[in-house]
């Protein structure tokens, strides 16, 4: 399934930004990382340790998945440099898979939140299998955006998974954000993993399930 009629049909209206939590109706967030704890090597082992667990539950290796790259820039010329790279380059373990990344440049999507109109949106899609991604070390590259750890990825990423009609997003090493189209999708993931539910959401969220 393409991206634009995956979001048009499960996700309507749907502006694809963090938070995800907060802008779908069926939804969890979760906590990796507690912020007032020390940020030190055990910090981390927790937030991929979390991480992991819930993307491996929520993606099954046969299962079909769209990733989707946010990168906000202002300059285009200093962007084509940065497109060079090509950001899925370390993270997928076949490059025939990359030829089918797709690119379109949209408007800002934090234009109406910050009033910021110079700045536009690059995005990213690849469609491909769960196995056809080196995801262990994505995630934690994701996890590191914040800290003084490499790999780290700055962007906003997301696995929208169009088997289960879901999508997965790591905002920061604090937490991720699940939503779905319908919450049975989800519901396991709430039983197996109802600690590790943020407690500023929690009921909210417990009345999505109950």
């Amino acid at each position: 399934m393409l991206f634009n009629d995956c979001m048009n049909e499960k996700f309507p209206d749907l502006k694809l930004r963090p938070p995800l939590f907060y802008n779908w109706d069926i939804g969890i967030r979760f906590e990796l990382g507690n912020p007032d704890e020390n940020k030190d090597v055990f910090y981390m082992e927790r937030v991929y340790q979390r991480s992991l667990s819930l993307f491996k539950s929520l993606h099954s290796p046969d299962e079909d998945i769209i990733i989707v790259a946010n990168v906000h820039h202002a300059d285009e010329k200093k962007l084509l440099k940065r497109r060079k790279l090509k950001i899925f380059n370390h993270y997928i373990k076949y490059k025939d898979v990359l030829f089918k990344l797709q690119h379109k440049v949209i408007p800002y999507v934090f234009e109406d939140v910050y009033d910021i109109y110079d700045f536009e949106t690059h995005r990213y899609t690849l469609r491909c299998k769960v196995s056809d991604v080196k995801y262990i070390n994505l995630i934690k590259a994701i996890c590191n955006q914040d800290m003084d750890i490499k790999p780290k990825i700055y962007h906003d990423i997301f696995f929208i998974n169009t088997t289960n009609d879901t999508i997965f997003h790591i905002y920061d090493d604090r937490g991720c954000d699940v939503i779905a189209s319908g919450k049975e999708s989800i519901r396991h993931l709430y039983k197996n993993y109802n600690d590790w539910i943020l407690d500023y959401d929690s009921v909210e969220i417990n009345k999505i399930f109950e």
